[in-house]
């Protein structure tokens, strides 16, 4: 039954990445790295992704892109869509990889954690920005490090609880061959996405890092979006201003950087304490393991699954 759900489930992500994909291409003027970027979170989402593309993204009449995105919440959701494109692909490359070599569940959320935050930062990040910043490949990953590594700690938050806890109670969802492994990543990316949306959002307000955008103005580094009707604007990075060079003090820095840390140490806790960071992948599923303490051995998802 469940996986039957699933299944249509994924028929519905399938419907929503066609939907988005083609949007973007035919009459959504966003930046490139962002439409990559759109297309991968709708398929790790389903129609939430695609609600959100709608609701903050998607142009509604030709010409006003620039104008629609401009509002703060909106700016900071493509800076949340363009950093958990780059972090939940690297996380789940990462445990596609480490499942075939039945690591321990807390040696895969380390590794995760690396390949996802070097995939955010070494691709999504300095590679498809150093273009649109008129900078080199190096400069582009020193000006984007700070901002990437608070916005994959959040990310990080959010999904290490995620799969840790739903694998721990159903082995076969550490499989990549199983229909429940994709549900666990796509449960694990959408919460990772609230979890690095404030981040995100302090992000943009202080001009380190950039928000939505549009393939005629910013994604061309073209002058900055002007703010229409008394709109609130976030900065907008340009050749001679870009994202890493907000005026923000070193304190306020240290400060949501350590927020960040207690929020990542935050999930793995809530992990340990009602997942097993133990479990290996392909390991015979214990009906400890499966259902700890306090969950129901009969009734309920047991019987569900």
């Amino acid at each position: 039954m469940l996986d039957r759900l699933l299944m249509g489930w994924f028929v519905l992500v399938g419907a929503s990445v066609v939907f988005v994909a083609y949007d973007l291409i035919v009459r959504t003027p966003e930046m490139k790295v962002m439409k990559w970027g759109w297309v991968l979170v709708v398929l790790y989402t389903g129609p939430i992704g695609a609600l959100v593309y709608w609701l903050s993204c998607r142009e509604a009449t030709p010409g006003t892109h620039e104008k629609f995105v401009a509002p703060l919440w909106k700016q900071s959701i493509g800076s949340t869509i363009h950093c958990l494109a780059g972090d939940a692909t690297g996380v789940i490359a990462a445990a596609i990889l480490t499942s075939r070599f039945r690591f321990p569940m807390g040696i895969d959320v380390v590794v995760e954690y690396i390949v996802g935050f070097g995939f955010g930062l070494l691709i999504f990040q300095a590679l498809f920005m150093k273009g649109m910043l008129g900078i080199g490949y190096g400069e582009a990953v020193r000006r984007t490090v700070l901002s990437e590594w608070l916005s994959m700690n959040c990310v990080m938050a959010g999904m290490v609880p995620v799969m840790v806890v739903l694998m721990s109670r159903d082995m076969r969802a550490m499989d990549p061959g199983s229909v429940r492994f994709w549900a666990v990543m796509s449960a694990a990316t959408l919460v990772g996405a609230v979890t690095a949306y404030p981040v995100n959002w302090w992000l943009v307000k202080n001009g380190l890092k950039h928000g939505m955008g549009t393939e005629r103005v910013l994604g061309k580094g073209g002058s900055k979006v002007v703010p229409m009707n008394g709109m609130r604007m976030s900065p907008v990075p340009t050749k001679t201003a870009s994202a890493g060079h907000g005026s923000v003090s070193s304190g306020r820095k240290i400060g949501v950087a350590a927020a960040t840390v207690l929020a990542l140490a935050g999930g793995v806790a809530i992990a340990g304490l009602f997942g097993d960071l133990t479990m290996r992948a392909g390991a015979p599923m214990s009906h400890q393991a499966a259902f700890p303490p306090g969950l129901p051995a009969r009734g309920g998802l047991r019987e569900l699954v």
